[in-house]
């Protein structure tokens, strides 16, 4: 991520919290239509070097069973200058959760629910 230019480099790392909306969550199952979502992650990235003078970025978001406290997501941006990295970061993940197809179901003691379901 590191470039003799980069003056900023914003990370973004999601984790699996223990609860939602008050309700203790046991664990999280991501499920995805692989190669869309990476084709999808491939035209974010590419958008947001359009957009905005980046360097390198890294996206990667896991698949399966995941336990309160692991890693789904990382997002990483290398730019000249901070503010371009925090807004390309952001734009990123942003994105990703609107239009990658990967769905997220939470589990919970007293049931489950899908949520987020998009495209």
């Amino acid at each position: 991520m590191i470039t003799p230019e980069s003056g900023g480099i914003d990370v973004f790392i999601g984790t699996v919290r223990n609860a939602t909306k008050g309700k203790t969550v046991l664990r999280l199952e991501f499920e995805a239509y692989e190669s869309m979502a990476i084709l999808e992650m491939e035209k974010i990235a590419q958008q947001a070097m359009e957009k905005w003078p980046v360097q390198k970025l890294l996206i990667h978001h896991r698949t399966g069973v995941l336990q309160v406290g692991e890693i789904p997501v990382i997002i990483a941006v290398s730019c000249a200058h901070r503010d371009a990295a925090f807004e390309a970061c952001r734009y990123v993940i942003d994105t990703l959760k609107q239009t990658v197809p990967i769905w997220k179901k939470e589990i919970f003691e007293d049931g489950e629910v899908w949520v987020a379901a998009h495209p």
